[in-house]
């Protein structure tokens, strides 16, 4: 293996944190604007985020313009840690976060669109700093988007292969024409997305801060809130939650079927399994919980912050289908607490923590393909059982499977069930019980936010030991870079060079 190309990483590195620090300006406008004190510490994390970025930029400028597959791992997994570090800094400058661990945690936790939080008291941070939180979470939404259908599937991560023909872009082999060209089209999709929510939640009686602040959680998949009882603060305003459930589903989605969409090529986005499948797993777990709720569910235990009107069952519904759509597209805004609703539905809560939504989302988790060709894959195996000599290949949308892919979703898969489990004992060896413990483990791994236990929608996760924190960070950055992208950087023969 050749030497790696250590200028042209320490280069990307750079022009990652001047693309950050550009970003913290505009928290220092809504400092500004609403004049919270905050603007001079602000100001200051943005200009030493930059400072170091222009340096790291001007000593490496000199660099072969060459980026190979052992580079791209290193600059994915590095460049969210590198841009973690310098998130942490609005945090620390202001003091809104007194400690370097919990500013990890948080900073992570954003940028992984994870949503779990160790703030207790979130409405009395600045508007800078609240503006920031949410930023975290649509920079590191953009980036997993322009990562799983541009540079995933040519590192051959996951089985991301699946979908990496119907990224819109040239079908070249090389990576920069791909990205640019794939990162322009998503870009317009993701800030339209944005900019529309933003008006909508406007007009339906949010604070133009707050409808922003919300809007870039939502399309990310994030789930941070200006709101310590988050999205349960409007729960008398049914409008305002069916906006965000509608983004939602949306963020969910592969967002190359949204950019079919607006091309007119809607026969592509009927004839999708995964969409159609993602579709028939909300609206079926949506009936089942909201029959449940109606009938059986306790309306005391039910609700954070304002009382549910149970009378009907348009609440009822409303609140699954939120709570549904919340956890599947890996989002964890919360509406009320689905811990509390009844045994048989804690269980399926917790199941969809290991769904996920549609690969080529801003979501999490295992992502429903990947579940899809499992379960076919598991039922040609009867099949071949039965006629040993048959060729019977694995169907998706239509075509036949190539044998290494299914592979790759299994390994993918079990790897995923191993760091669960490791992840799971770890927080239990730090003293959690064990709901609390599985319950952290699958939220960190699969970017929900909230969990089980001491770690539930109505706590947060500051009762977690130091460790514990930044174990559950190494699960967030592990579970957003598709696991392998992270874990073959552990591996000694990743750093051999021959």
């Amino acid at each position: 293996m050749p030497k790696l190309n250590l200028k042209i990483i320490i280069y990307i590195m750079g022009l990652l944190l001047l693309c950050n620090g550009g970003f913290m300006l505009l928290a220092c406008v809504a400092s500004i604007i609403y004049k919270d004190g905050a603007i001079t510490e602000l100001a200051g994390a943005s200009f030493t985020t930059m400072l170091v970025g222009l340096i790291l930029m001007f000593i490496t400028k000199k660099h072969k313009k060459e980026l190979k597959q052992r580079e791209g791992y290193i600059i994915v997994t590095f460049g969210w840690i590198f841009m973690t570090l310098s998130g942490m800094l609005p945090y620390l400058f202001t003091g809104s976060i007194d400690n370097v661990t919990d500013a990890f945690f948080e900073t992570m936790s954003g940028y992984t669109t994870t949503g779990a939080t160790i703030l207790n008291d979130i409405e009395i941070l600045p508007h800078g700093v609240l503006l920031w939180r949410s930023l975290t979470h649509w920079i590191g939404g953009m980036g997993i988007i322009v990562l799983a259908v541009a540079i995933l599937p040519l590192l051959g991560v996951g089985g991301m292969q699946l979908f990496a023909a119907e990224a819109p872009g040239p079908s070249a082999d090389k990576l920069k024409p791909r990205i640019a060209d794939t990162a322009k089209r998503l870009w317009l999709i993701y800030v339209g997305y944005t900019l529309a929510e933003t008006i909508l939640l406007s007009v339906a009686g949010m604070s133009v801060f707050d409808a922003l602040n919300h809007a870039l959680s939502t399309l990310s998949t994030g789930g941070f809130s200006t709101k310590n009882a988050s999205v349960a603060y409007w729960n008398d305003d049914p409008v305002i939650q069916y906006i965000i459930i509608v983004f939602m589903f949306l963020a969910g989605t592969n967002f190359v079927m949204s950019y079919f969409s607006f091309k007119g090529q809607i026969q592509k986005v009927l004839r999708n399994e995964e969409l159609k499948w993602y579709f028939i797993f909300i609206a079926g777990l949506t009936l089942i919980s909201s029959v449940i709720i109606y009938f059986q569910a306790d309306p005391s235990l039910s609700s954070i912050d304002h009382p549910m009107v149970w009378g009907e069952y348009e609440s009822a519904f409303r609140h699954s289908l939120f709570q549904v759509i919340s956890v599947i597209t890996t989002t964890g805004f919360v509406s009320a607490d689905f811990t509390m609703w009844t045994p048989f539905l804690s269980m399926l809560f917790f199941g969809l923590f290991f769904l996920g939504g549609s690969a080529g989302s801003t979501s999490g988790g295992v992502k429903v393909v990947r579940h899809i060709i499992m379960i076919r894959n598991g039922i040609t195996e009867f099949k071949r059982t039965l006629h040993p000599n048959a060729v019977l290949p694995v169907r998706y949308n239509g075509k036949a499977i190539q044998g290494k892919i299914v592979f790759n979703i299994l390994g993918f898969f079990i790897w995923y069930l191993l760091v669960f489990i490791i992840g799971a004992v770890f927080l239990a060896y730090l003293g959690l019980d064990f709901e609390s413990a599985i319950g952290g483990a699958a939220s960190s791994l699969g970017n929900i936010g909230p969990a089980y236990g001491m770690l539930s929608p109505v706590d947060n996760f500051d009762a977690l030991p130091d460790a514990g924190k930044w174990w559950s960070a190494f699960l967030m950055l592990t579970g957003r870079l598709e696991l392998l992208t992270v874990l073959i950087i552990f591996t000694p023969f990743f750093w051999r060079n021959r």
